[in-house]
């Protein structure tokens, strides 16, 4: 009682809420409530011991051991004889019954002082059941009453608004360059007629003949770039469903099971980029970059994901996924997903290289000393910071729907938000890269990716101070399985993040 915790309780897929008013005459409908509640020695009552004025022993647990469920339901119309459940309430209550063998829900509120010895203590657990019908709610608007009591859509309007102005400034800052700097640095170029102008090129244009000189570990690149389309992907069609509705909080694991079907299914585009890019970058060895384009990222994940059920199954958890689901999943990897990658990757090197605009030199320019703004990594670390102003809003919700037991339903808001997060990793990443060709250094491969992926750094910093900050974890499984899926979900976003800016710069 003192970590606040709840019951989550489902009746024909509906969670049972507890409503009850908040500031401003509002209604909040709660999906869950609480064992109990405490008042502390100076007799505060925390979190819902102040719903009952009964309540007022100092330094007491309360216990809520008995709920009036009520259930609301019409009849279906043109059909059979049936009925619907359209909504699924409940009160928690304290009762210190008169007589603990045969309940009669009377008595003082029940409760525990903390001052009392250890012992065992049998506390009965009584509940009442009333069905209601009500012909007003429609079947296809029964979650409305829950999803309007959470007073989050403002909160939601600043972070679209938040994320609008950076993609303003980012706009402007690269129509700036494009429309004073680059149209008079062409300009100028193209009108040159002699030797002694041509040796008078400075910044960006010294370098034109090293621009698409292979990077180093490009086998390793490639591979996150062939992942990264995956996941771009999946994530695109994922959030275009959920805002069409067919993904609502009410098809329970419908989001995670779409998602790991279009992964599944994907394989082709992902091999198809990593080959592509890898013999763009002069690679030989086309069985590695295949293989580790669909094995590297996903064994990571799975892997994961593996350590951290099998926690689950030395706790004893009802979260665990069983063994059988475990297997099922491999089977669509290895049996789906692997050859559809091969497939991917042999139309991959099947067709010719990327041609380049410009040839590239044998003999690869020397880079002059940079100065500490235009070293890759104080320009990697700046650049993750504004795409990630404009999701850090979003990010606390969803963290809130895994981890607190809230439910995430403003797919709309989300699948904005991940357009403005796409154009701002294009533009942030094209600044930067273009300073840094300007100070002539040409290695700008990596340095695209990790630019804009470097916002799944500071999505991981995040992470750990909302851990820290609102959550109230304790024990050594439990904070291992946090991190773990924590970690999980740093990587996705780092490929995902890092793949399109690169190919947009690109």
């Amino acid at each position: 009682m003192l970590l606040n915790y709840q019951h989550h309780w489902i009746v024909d897929n509906m969670p049972v809420t507890w409503c009850y008013d908040v500031e401003d005459n509002q209604r909040f409908c709660n999906p869950g409530f609480p064992i109990g509640c405490y008042l502390t020695e100076d007799g505060h009552p925390k979190d819902a011991c102040v719903i009952n004025s009964e309540f007022h022993e100092h330094d007491t647990f309360y216990i809520f051991n008995h709920v009036d469920i009520k259930i609301a339901y019409h009849m279906v119309e043109n059909e059979a004889p049936s009925a619907r459940l359209v909504a699924a309430k409940l009160e928690p209550k304290s009762y210190k019954h008169t007589n603990p063998d045969s309940p009669d829900c009377t008595g003082p509120p029940m409760d525990l002082s903390n001052k009392l010895a250890s012992g065992t203590v049998k506390i009965p657990y009584t509940y009442s059941v009333t069905f209601e019908k009500n012909d007003e709610i429609r079947w296809a608007s029964r979650w409305d009453y829950i999803l309007e009591s959470m007073p989050h859509t403002h909160i939601q309007w600043f972070s679209i608004m938040n994320s609008l102005v950076i993609v303003l400034f980012l706009s402007g800052m690269v129509a700036m360059i494009m429309l004073r700097t680059l149209h008079k640095d062409i300009a100028r170029y193209n009108q040159m007629d002699s030797t002694e102008d041509a040796q008078e090129e400075f910044g960006w244009k010294l370098v034109h003949g090293d621009i698409f000189r292979p990077p180093r570990k490009g086998m390793l690149l490639s591979v996150f770039l062939g992942s990264g389309t995956q996941i771009l992907i999946m994530t695109f069609v994922t959030l275009f469903f959920a805002c069409l509705g067919f993904l609502s909080p009410a098809n329970r694991g419908a989001l995670m099971t779409c998602a790991v079907v279009l992964w599944v299914l994907l394989g082709t585009p992902a091999g198809y980029v990593a080959a592509r890019f890898y013999k763009s970058f002069g690679g030989e060895k086309w069985k590695t970059n295949v293989l580790l384009t669909a094995f590297l990222c996903p064994g990571i994940v799975f892997a994961d994901f593996f350590i951290m059920n099998l926690i689950l199954w030395g706790e004893h958890s009802s979260a665990a996924i069983p063994f059988g689901t475990l297997v099922a999943v491999l089977a669509l990897w290895f049996c789906i997903s692997v050859p559809l990658t091969f497939i991917g990757a042999y139309f991959g090197f099947k067709k010719n290289a990327i041609e380049h605009p410009v040839r590239t030199n044998q003999i690869p320019r020397q880079i002059p000393e940079q100065s500490f703004y235009t070293q890759p990594l104080p320009g990697i670390i700046m650049g993750g910071i504004l795409p990630f102003g404009c999701i850090f809003i979003q990010l606390f919700f969803i963290l809130n729907s895994i981890w607190s037991h809230q439910m995430y339903y403003m797919f709309g808001f989300l699948f904005l938000v991940f357009i403005i997060l796409v154009i701002t990793c294009s533009e942030a990443t094209i600044l930067l890269c273009y300073f840094h060709l300007c100070a002539e250094d040409y290695h700008w491969q990596w340095r695209s990716f990790l630019t804009s992926g470097f916002t799944a750094v500071y999505f991981l910093i995040y992470a750990v101070h909302y851990f820290f900050s609102k959550l109230q974890i304790t024990g050594t499984a439990s904070t291992i399985l946090y991190f773990g899926y924590t970690m999980i979900m740093v990587l996705i976003f780092f490929l995902f993040t890092g793949k399109y800016e690169y190919i947009f710069w690109y």
